[in-house]
């Protein structure tokens, strides 16, 4: 039997990624305060989007009049889940790669709840 040195050479350079993926700095979580004074600290919008989607239980609370931890809550959250891949790429689509001003994050907040939490109402 051959010594199988393609599968070996995957697998070692697998490990060698997830090595390397757990030894570098991660990016620390993001909170409201980061898009508080956006023209002198601009945010990509990868990390804008990435944020709002975060926000899904509270917008789903908004949305539905319903708590946290209910039915209507946690269908809605469930269907906004299913639509965030083809809502980010609406997003990514239409708006420019980096979030610089209030206007901006108004812009793309709205079109992204609009687009994640659609018919919700109770």
């Amino acid at each position: 039997m051959k010594f199988p040195i393609v599968t070996v050479t995957l697998v070692s350079a697998a490990l060698l990624f997830v090595l390397w993926d757990q030894t570098r700095e991660q990016p620390q979580a993001v909170d409201a305060s980061r898009f508080t004074n956006l023209q002198a600290n601009p945010v990509k919008l990868s990390t804008t989007v990435d944020w709002l989607i975060t926000q899904l239980p509270s917008l789903c609370e908004q949305a539905t009049g319903k708590a946290e931890g209910t039915d209507a809550n946690a269908s809605c959250v469930k269907q906004a889940k299913t639509r965030t891949s083809t809502c980010r790429r609406s997003i990514y689509d239409g708006f420019p790669g980096v979030v610089a001003s209030e206007v901006a994050f108004r812009d793309v907040s709205i079109t992204l709840i609009n687009c994640l939490v659609q018919d919700a109402s109770p």
